[in-house]
């Protein structure tokens, strides 16, 4: 069996753990998307008022938060999902225009493709900084470059979801098609997410090669001393 040198073999006889499980699941999505939804709702049903579509969109907001806080969830990340929606609520409140509820969201995206690209090219691929915050590696993990390569190549993989929502979502955002943005933000999100985790947890997983333990990280990088392996 081809083993890297300083890498140990992985013995957990567990299943290893995936990109979705450790980013939070589907779950996540699907709550991220509630509010944005019930925006729309509830700017249709009080006759396109964006007082309306605001107060409901906070309310939903607010539940949601509550109910991740109850299931565990880092307060961390609910505030910050919870600071989102109220940043739309503000924007569309001062311009008074309801699609402007959706630019964050389309803002953030285009951002995005530009932040995932820049790491990709300075060598600190987003996907091995996230993965690494949340499993408390932090950078230790950049010591493995077979590691290094691999979450390089998954986070080319994460690129394209971007880009297909700035395509997508700017069209309608400027023709001000309100009901349409909430149907494709939700079509958008935790659907367009799961393609891309499995895409991306796939590109990782054929990036490492046998006898690697995949995202747990060997002794050598936890000492943050460089580990060497053999090309695949």
């Amino acid at each position: 069996m081809n083993v890297c040198r300083g890498v140990l073999p992985n013995t957990d006889a567990s299943e290893p753990e995936s990109l979705a499980a450790l980013l939070g699941g589907w779950r996540a999505g699907v709550e991220a998307s509630v509010p944005p939804l019930l925006f729309a709702v509830g700017w249709l049903l009080t006759g396109h008022s964006v007082w309306g579509g605001v107060i409901i969109a906070i309310a939903s907001a607010i539940l949601v938060a509550a109910w991740r806080l109850r299931r565990g969830h880092r307060p961390r990340a609910v505030l910050f999902g919870l600071f989102a929606v109220c940043v739309a609520a503000l924007v569309v409140l001062y311009t008074g225009r309801a699609a402007d509820f959706y630019l964050v969201q389309l803002v953030g995206n285009a951002a995005a493709t530009l932040v995932w690209v820049i790491s990709i090219v300075i060598r600190w691929p987003l996907l091995g900084v996230v993965v690494g915050l949340v499993r408390g590696q932090r950078a230790r993990w950049r010591a493995d470059p077979v590691l290094l390569r691999a979450y390089t190549r998954g986070s080319w993989a994460w690129v394209p979801q971007y880009l297909v929502r700035v395509v997508v979502l700017l069209p309608l955002y400027q023709a001000d098609r309100v009901l349409e943005l909430a149907v494709a933000r939700v079509a958008l999100s935790w659907p367009l997410v799961a393609v891309f985790l499995a895409f991306s947890w796939m590109v990782v997983r054929r990036s490492l090669p046998p006898g690697h333990p995949g995202l747990r990280l060997t002794r050598k990088a936890e000492a943050g001393e460089l580990v060497t392996c053999p090309r695949p």
